[in-house]
């Protein structure tokens, strides 16, 4: 009998819409946010999944057998804690209940993606740090490439810079000396703009240690918002920097930083240096700052030999050693109020405790999935059809991820809605109260996943270079010996089964899931207009508004998930006497904030992902106090956000003036093009093709450009970025456009008739851009008019959205859209640009093309 093959049933995007709208009660952005991120999806993009109880049965499955790999366990095993004597075996219907719904346990990013996904290949880590630069061209090269293998798995990645050699040194090559570390930022950064996975683009954070030489052109590179526009970059600042600047002493900067006798030493002032620093992160929110002695000392892996931090993840909430990798899941803190909203409300910390246990078994499951995992991309790399030699630093990278990832099992088990959970049990966010309340949370976590972690070194064996010798060294771990010391004598005897715990990443598009606020975040906005598009049959809709094009439109008021469970619960519908009133992030005192930080970072192994947000009118004085305060509080870093910080150094200094005669045409004066401008060359892909843009400057603006097909084009070396349009006359006294770059020994290499090179009707469209931009048309219109044309053909679109693209480079991060609405949550100031990217900054709804 001919076995039939048996084909997976798949869904259109409508069913999936309808079904996803049902599950989530009619909230259309977390709908369309589980759709186009989470949603499981064949080869052809078809939907294989309707609900996001698909997903959880699909991740539950894998948990589960994971759980039986272990087996059951045995009756009276020596050493359990109470509970885990006593506890059932966690079955996949039981795993499931917990995941369902978003209710107990969220298992971030990647995993809901990617786990028992059978039709991608890709890593389950949210959180990558690649070893430190090393210190030569070839090291350069090297790291180049991990990120670009890392970014096409779906990792975010961090590197130190605070190896290479500073600007000026000597090196032994043609040469003679080095431009420095900062000078390839924007290597890295392009790499990890171009390298996309289904449309995500990788995340990247560099980090620079306070004492490097050139460390003050590190602070100031993003300064100019378009210079590394694909990174985060953060600085590792010394508890001997942060004292030379309370004191007003001087500090020495040096390389090699860790040496006894290093090359280059410079003795400057502290306290100049840190309002350099200041003044960068009030202007654009950059550079991050990062408490490294804290990163290092209250932590339970970076006093091990081989697991010294060198940087962190994108988001600054795991700091690790180079080639290590944790994954994220985390706890619905809201779901755990019981009679949330009334007087009757209190938080059942048994039920917390048990999930939380169990939680962190699931996070070691996952450390085995994740191996997994790597054996199919190794799978993958090896039937790959490339030479060995070629493929051999994406073989080298999965190898030492592999065995460092079994060798200390790290995870990352954090928690969301802490403030959904203080307001249902009545608590101002900000409070004494609510700070005692979260005493208790805390607590409470730690307990859980602390007799998880011991109880699986009795039962599935510690992690392999446990210690109790050098656990001693670890302030986290004196902390445990003091405040909790029958978990730290279990420990010390028994071992543990990771070597670190726990942390507090963000949790936007989770959030939006679970309908709740965000990791520890107050909330950010209460309620906001929105817009439905009416249906014109439909003769019972109220019509708040008609556009240009005639169509209408009705508004309503969108409130946020838990309040709207507020006004249910209680019948009153005055936000003002909510119990979110006064505590939303522009709202909240910022010294209970980093209060509040401090004491989750007291339980927390590894860091917090957090931001402070500000008024746009904010002092330099106060961005530099909240930092201080919280290097004095011992966290381990903070984002300080002051709005409209995005638009740097690039917005005018002129006062916005109410127009006179605001309706009056006016003549716009441009610079006459002289015979050469400089270029930035721009690569991008659309769909499956690769795209070319050169972009004449001046002053650093766009004033001219020419794109297509690299198939079309003359070709460019791949490491180039930068060169000079050069205008001419043919024989014919006819206007010609060269192109002209210096090669690595700093020759001229000119292309001659840069506008034979592109298709003649992309020639003359791109004429009629330039001259827009040249009027001085402010880019982002420039943009949304380019994005607006109605073209023909699939052709000259292509071509018209590679020109938005390579234009959308330039606008600077935070300037606001021409169309500034979100079309997911309806904020009608949401709408900014961030890396070349549209992003609601109320949501983080996002869209790149």
């Amino acid at each position: 009998m001919t076995e039939q093959l048996v084909f997976p049933k798949t869904y259109t995007y409508n069913e999936v819409l309808n079904s996803a709208l049902d599950y989530f009660k009619g909230d259309e952005l977390a709908a369309t946010t589980w759709m186009n991120k989470y949603a499981m999806k064949n080869k052809s993009g078809e939907f294989l999944e309707a609900t996001p109880n698909d997903m959880h049965k699909r991740m539950a499955a894998e948990f589960a057998r994971i759980e039986q790999k272990y087996g059951k366990r045995k009756n009276n095993v020596e050493g359990l804690s109470e509970y885990g004597q006593k506890r059932e075996f966690l079955s996949e219907t039981e795993i499931f209940n917990l995941f369902k719904d978003f209710k107990y346990i969220i298992p971030q990013g990647s995993v809901m993606s990617s786990l028992g996904n059978y039709n991608v290949i890709a890593s389950l880590s949210n959180c990558v740090v690649v070893p430190p630069v090393f210190d030569s061209y070839g090291g350069i090269f090297y790291t180049d490439q991990q990120l670009a293998q890392l970014f096409k798995r779906r990792c975010g990645v961090g590197v130190d810079l605070s190896n290479l050699r500073p600007n000026g040194a000597k090196v032994s090559n043609s040469a003679g000396t080095t431009t420095g570390a900062v000078s390839f930022m924007n290597r890295f950064s392009n790499t990890t703009r171009e390298v996309a996975q289904n449309g995500r683009r990788g995340a990247l954070m560099l980090t620079m240690d306070i004492a490097h030489p050139d460390i003050e052109d590190f602070v100031k590179v993003k300064q100019d918002l378009t210079k590394v526009t694909g990174a985060n970059i953060s600085i590792r600042l010394s508890d001997e920097f942060m004292i030379a600047v309370v004191n007003d002493d001087d500090f020495t900067l040096r390389w090699p930083i860790d040496s006894k006798t290093p090359k280059y030493t410079r003795t400057i002032k502290a306290k100049e240096l840190w309002e350099t620093i200041i003044q960068c992160a009030h202007n654009t929110a950059e550079p991050g700052l990062i408490f490294w002695d804290r990163q290092h000392y209250y932590s339970t892996s970076s006093i091990y030999p081989g697991f010294k931090n060198s940087s962190t993840n994108p988001c600054s909430e795991i700091a690790m050693q180079g080639g290590d990798s944790c994954r994220l899941i985390a706890i619905n803190l809201y779901s755990f109020v019981k009679n949330p909203f009334t007087e009757n409300a209190t938080f059942d910390f048994d039920k917390f405790y048990k999930v939380v246990y169990e939680s962190q078994r699931l996070m070691d499951d996952l450390v085995d999935l994740e191996l997994e995992a790597v054996d199919k991309i190794f799978n993958k790399i090896m039937h790959d059809k490339e030479p060995t030699e070629i493929k051999q630093v994406e073989i080298d990278t999965w190898k030492l991820l592999y065995k460092t990832g079994k060798k200390g099992r790290r995870t990352g088990l954090g928690f969301t809605a802490l403030a959904d959970a203080m307001a249902a049990l009545g608590k101002k966010f900000d409070t004494t109260e609510a700070i005692e309340v979260v005493d208790e949370i805390m607590k409470t976590k730690l307990r859980g996943e602390f007799d998880s972690s011991i109880d699986m070194a009795i039962t599935r064996g510690k992690f392999e270079v446990f210690n109790p010798e050098i656990e001693k060294f670890s302030e986290f771990v004196q902390m445990m010996e003091k405040e909790f010391p029958d978990i730290y004598e279990r420990m010390m005897q028994y071992g543990r089964r990771n070597i670190s715990i726990s942390t507090v990443a963000p949790t936007g598009s989770l959030s939006m899931l679970a309908q709740t606020s965000s990791g520890i975040e107050p909330v950010f906005l209460l309620s906001y207009k929105r817009r439905r598009k009416v249906n014109q049959d439909d003769t019972n809709a109220k019509v708040a508004y008609i556009d240009d094009m005639g169509d209408a439109f009705e508004e309503f008021e969108v409130y946020h998930p838990k309040l709207k469970k507020w006004m249910e619960v209680t019948g009153k519908t005055d936000i003002k006497e909510s119990p979110y009133s006064g505590a939303t992030a522009p709202e909240i005192d910022w010294l209970k904030r980093v209060e509040m930080q401090a004491l989750v970072q007291k339980y927390t192994t590894h860091s917090i992902s957090s931001t402070i947000n500000l008024p746009a009118d904010v002092s330099v004085d106060l961005v530099g106090d909240i930092y201080i305060q919280s290097w004095k509080k011992g966290l381990k870093g903070i984002t300080v956000y002051r709005d409209g910080s995005r638009s740097g150094i690039l917005v005018s200094n002129e006062d916005k003036k109410e127009q006179k005669n605001s309706e009056c045409y006016a003549e716009t004066k441009f610079p006459k093009r002289p015979k050469k401008v400089k270029a930035k060359v721009v690569r991008f892909q659309n769909d499956y093709e690769k795209w070319v843009a050169v972009v004449g400057l001046i002053d650093g603006r766009p004033y001219e450009i020419f794109t297509g097909k690299i198939e079309d084009a003359f070709i460019l070396p791949t490491w180039l970025e930068e060169g000079w349009v050069i205008k001419n006359r043919d024989k014919n006294g006819e206007s010609r456009y060269d192109f002209q770059f210096l090669d690595k020994q700093g020759y001229k290499v000119t292309f001659e008739g840069l506008s034979r090179t592109f298709d003649k009707e992309y020639w003359n469209y791109a004429k009629l851009i330039s001259g827009i931009l040249r009027h001085g048309m402010p880019i982002p219109y420039a943009v949304d008019l380019i994005n607006n044309l109605n073209m023909y053909d699939d052709n000259i679109n292509t071509w018209k959205n590679g020109i938005a693209r390579a234009l959308k480079q330039f606008v600077a991060d935070g300037t606001q859209a021409v169309d500034k609405k979100c079309p997911e949550c309806g904020d009608p100031e949401g709408l900014i640009y961030e890396e070349g990217c549209l992003k609601c900054k109320n949501c983080g709804h996002t869209k790149c093309g």
